[in-house]
């Protein structure tokens, strides 16, 4: 009697081989490549504090819009008027007392 001892085929074991070098490689790069998850996290972050800078810069363009209005020739607020022109000139009335 003979014992046969079957060898692997190199084939298959090339076949899986490389197979699983693919996986690897395609699993990697749908995490942490580019277009991976972490990068598409790290976007949705920056997305929302980018939403939120806009919608403060919003909130101060309506009130910048609001003082303009205020201070237009149609529609004069006169204490706008007053606490513009002592905060940019520096000026007080003759009768308030100034403590620094």
């Amino acid at each position: 009697m003979s014992v046969s001892r079957k060898r692997p085929a190199w084939g298959t074991i090339v076949f899986f081989g490389i197979s699983f070098a693919l996986a690897m490689y395609f699993t990697f790069a749908a995490v942490q490549g580019d277009y991976g998850l972490f990068r598409r996290i790290q976007i949705e972050a920056d997305a929302k504090g980018l939403a939120a800078e806009k919608a403060a810069l919003e909130a101060e363009l309506a009130a910048l819009a609001g003082k303009t209005r205020r201070l237009s020739d149609g529609y004069l607020d006169l204490d706008l008027l007053d606490e513009r022109a002592r905060i940019v000139l520096g000026m007080i009335r003759a009768d308030e007392i100034v403590i620094r």
